[in-house]
């Protein structure tokens, strides 16, 4: 797949690149020299296959039956598998020592005008209850364009506050152009790395496709949270295509979405995601079936051998591609 040809605006300093996961290369290897003083054949060349598998990363959220985050777990406590075969945990961690990188991303189209200021506050809000000296964060408003509001990522809270009181309102609404972009700043980022998207869900403009959308979050390993502002004044007959797009995709990058009407709804959904990243954990492995060709593999964890774990809801990305698109 090739990076689909766009005229978007994105102001900022926004880097494209990222590694290959379990990739299989074909080598090839020098000739061995001939040696002197003799007629002697020389060696020809031959291919051998090289597979790199790398650490795959899969960060965890566990959750009880009313939605709290569930701490305290030990490597023992869970099972991990790749295509149904088991597989081995190499790294075991709480997320919270990891760096977080957070991309925010305000929709600023026509049909959210009355709604952004709210917005913005509880961005804030959150970007001050989260972020630690380690982490960075980069503000998005998008419309028809999409525009970074600070100069990359940072844990400047006076640049972030600046930014988002930056953003300004547009007409339209690329909602998959930015969710492609923004997971693309996000693909060469070390640790942890989220994707909060605040949005009524339409997408009225966008170049990329929601297939495309998808695979970028998956390659960055980004996590998606998608909070869905709902007008109550338009919330019975709404178009809800693009609501449904957006549970899906939080499902499969292992994050979760959110519905809110209200500031204190907004607020609300915001702690709920700063909950869930204090108390995250890491499984990391090295797939034991390296000779597959598949070109997305599967990943499923289970809890066991904690009380109540099965009422525990498991969440994490879907799994991951073996070879990233060109873009």
């Amino acid at each position: 797949m090739r990076k689909p040809a766009t005229s978007l605006l994105l102001i900022g300093p926004v880097v494209l690149s990222g590694g290959l996961w379990a990739q299989q290369t074909p080598v090839q290897q020098s000739p061995a020299p001939q040696k002197s003083g003799k007629t002697e054949r020389q060696s020809e060349p031959t291919t051998t296959l090289r597979v790199d598998v790398n650490l795959v990363n899969v960060f965890v959220t566990v959750t009880d039956a009313h939605g709290a985050p569930i701490g305290g777990l030990t490597k023992e406590n869970f099972i991990l598998k790749e295509d149904d075969h088991d597989e081995k945990i190499a790294v075991f961690d709480k997320e919270s020592v990891l760096p977080l990188s957070i991309a925010l991303a305000l929709d600023t189209s026509l049909s959210t005008h009355h709604d952004l200021p709210l917005e913005q506050s509880s961005a804030k809000r959150f970007a001050h209850a989260i972020l630690r000296p380690i982490d960075g964060l980069s503000v998005y408003g998008f419309n028809e364009n999409v525009r970074e509001a600070t100069h990359g990522f940072t844990s400047d809270q006076k640049s972030i506050d600046e930014g988002i009181d930056h953003i300004r309102p547009g007409a339209a609404t690329a909602l998959y152009d930015a969710i492609y972009l923004v997971s693309r700043a996000l693909d060469h980022r070390k640790g942890r790395k989220v994707v909060v998207l605040i949005t009524d869900g339409g997408d009225t403009f966008s170049k990329t496709s929601y297939t495309e959308a998808v695979r970028a979050a998956v390659e960055a390993e980004a996590i998606v949270y998608s909070i869905i502002i709902v007008p109550i004044e338009s919330s019975a007959g709404r178009e809800t295509g693009g609501e449904h797009a957006l549970i899906q995709l939080s499902d499969d990058t292992g994050g979760k979405y959110y519905y809110a009407t209200s500031t204190a709804q907004l607020d609300d959904a915001f702690r709920k995601i700063s909950d869930e990243l204090r108390t995250q954990y890491l499984l990391a492995y090295y797939p034991s079936q390296r000779t597959s060709f598949s070109e997305f593999r599967r990943i499923e964890v289970k809890v066991t051998g904690a009380p109540d774990a099965a009422s525990y809801r498991v969440r994490h990305r879907a799994g991951y591609y073996t070879v990233k698109s060109e873009f």
